[in-house]
């Protein structure tokens, strides 16, 4: 069905066959006025009717009429007119319909059972504040001249507008059909400030808002904004609503206990106009967000505890729960703690719960373990003498570390020395249990004692003696003689290098 250049035309194809009606109307339904269009078809009878205008024709061929598809109303999508190119395909139908009726069914709401919509107005005709219709008399020059096209301004926005073409020379006039053309939307004015905003919850609002007035062309969509008060001049979230029969909507992405000034903006096709003023509005507390786990300065028996403030605190941080172990141990707005009386190098397990008047949320879980000390006893090493330059060291590992074992340290000393000067001679984290000490000095007293040590420090054993075998004598001097007679000498010499015994 088509109305074109003031012709109402009824293509009917049923399988090979083409029927089509043509009821001429002119002008006659440019009235301003609601005209009610009728198309039937009964047996081989097709007619189509325009209030008292009535055409019709017959075809004894023509099938019966099952209608299994969609119905499109006013246009048809771009994907399927390559299925109707014997129609001509202009733009859309521009104008207003109502009480669409199929057979003899109720009369059907196209807002509520239409899938979808494409600047279409459901919700009755769109408002223009220009009087001057279609009628034929009311057509006025727009040009003459001898170019074949001409540039015309000053008309109404998004108004409906016919042109005709009439061609002279000295023969006589002919004009050619009416072309029907509209003017753009343009863009909404006075936009109105959201009449009403509630809170949801601390991230998501809802907004209310009245139908723009005098606006000239179809509303595409609607537009919430939301910018912080304080924050800069960029909306924080937005929400596009395309349903714009629906004078509500629910921004989302909202930070919680923050204020927040709303704007609607409205858009048709010219372009989109926000609205001059916002309406203000505070979002309530909710739990805090991203709690961070509690730290601790570790001592043997007490750990300091203290934490910092939620990175989102969503409100008002009105007590903080440590727990420890799963127990509380405080409760407070404090950020510091000392758990006292704890043993040492032992792990705890801690949380931290943080609370607004919304509700509460926990940190991750820790584990946090005291200080080391050193270990609380070591036993004196073992020693075995070899040779009389070797001697074999072996030891317990301490009972009590009171910490993580990290090494073990050998110090020595002999007499030669008067034991006051303690050498280092093995020094390994490898943690071995025994160690042989070589390249001594045979005949010499030793004493040896043995560091364990943790992070918390080192512990020492009492000393243990060990002498080394004798052996020969090393580096003996040659003697001295001397004579003081002719019968005589005197004979000295000095004690060997390395006596070794």
């Amino acid at each position: 069905i088509e109305l074109k250049s003031g012709i109402l035309n009824i293509f009917l194809k049923t399988g090979i066959v083409f029927t089509q009606v043509d009821l001429w109307l002119g002008l006659s339904y440019c009235d301003g006025k609601w005209n009610k269009v009728t198309v039937n078809k009964e047996g081989s009878v097709v007619s189509a009717s325009m209030n008292e205008l009535r055409e019709q024709t017959l075809e004894p061929r023509v099938q019966q009429l099952k209608v299994n598809s969609p119905v499109y109303v006013g246009g048809i999508p771009p994907e399927i007119q390559n299925f109707y190119k014997e129609l001509g395909l202009e733009e859309g139908f521009g104008g207003c319909m109502k009480d669409v009726k199929f057979t003899r069914g109720a009369v059907v709401n196209l807002a509520s059972v239409s899938s979808s919509a494409v600047r279409v107005n459901l919700d009755g005709c769109l408002s223009t504040d220009s009087v001057v219709n279609c009628r034929g008399n009311d057509s006025i020059l727009v040009y003459r001249g001898r170019e074949q096209s001409v540039y015309e301004s000053g008309l109404q926005p998004f108004t409906e507008y016919l042109y005709r073409v009439v061609a002279s020379n000295e023969g006589g006039s002919v004009s050619s059909v009416w072309t029907r053309v509209r003017t753009r939307e343009s863009v909404p004015q006075n936009v109105p400030t959201p009449s009403r905003v509630h809170s949801i919850n601390g991230y998501s609002i809802g907004v209310t808002w009245d139908k723009p007035a005098g606006v000239i062309g179809v509303i595409e969509k609607y537009i919430l904004k939301a910018y912080e008060e304080d924050g800069p001049n960029v909306p924080i979230t937005s929400a596009e609503l395309a349903d714009t029969s629906m004078l509500t909507g629910i921004l989302t992405g909202l930070h919680p206990f923050t204020n927040y000034a709303v704007t609607l903006t409205a858009c048709t096709l010219a372009g989109c106009t926000e609205s001059l003023h916002a309406l203000n509005i505070s979002t309530p507390q909710e739990a805090p967000e991203d709690v961070q786990s509690p730290t601790a300065i570790s001592f043997p028996t007490f750990l300091l505890m203290s934490w910092s403030p939620p990175k989102t605190p969503n409100g008002i941080i009105t007590q903080y729960t440590l727990y420890m172990n799963g127990v509380p141990i405080y409760f407070g707005n404090g950020t510091k703690h000392v758990v006292k009386d704890l043993a040492v190098f032992t792990p705890y397990q801690f949380l931290l719960t943080a609370c607004t008047l919304a509700g509460c949320a926990n940190s991750s879980q820790v584990t946090l373990f005291t200080a080391q000390l050193p270990p609380s006893h070591v036993d004196a090493p073992v020693l075995t003498v070899l040779d009389s330059r070797t001697i074999y060291v072996q030891w317990k590992e301490p009972v009590e570390v009171n910490g993580i074992l990290d090494r073990y340290i050998i110090y020595i000393a002999n007499n030669e020395q008067n034991f006051t000067k303690w050498n280092v001679i093995y020094n390994n984290t490898e943690l071995f249990l025994d160690f042989t000490i070589q390249q001594l000095f045979p005949g010499t007293e030793y004493l040896i004692k043995l560091a364990a040590c943790t992070g918390g420090g080192c512990s020492i054993s009492k000393a243990s003696t060990a002498v080394t075998d004798e052996s020969t004598p090393e580096g003996v001097p040659a003697s001295k003689a001397q004579s003081y007679s002719s019968d005589s000498f005197n004979i000295s010499w000095t004690k060997p290098e390395y006596p070794n015994g």
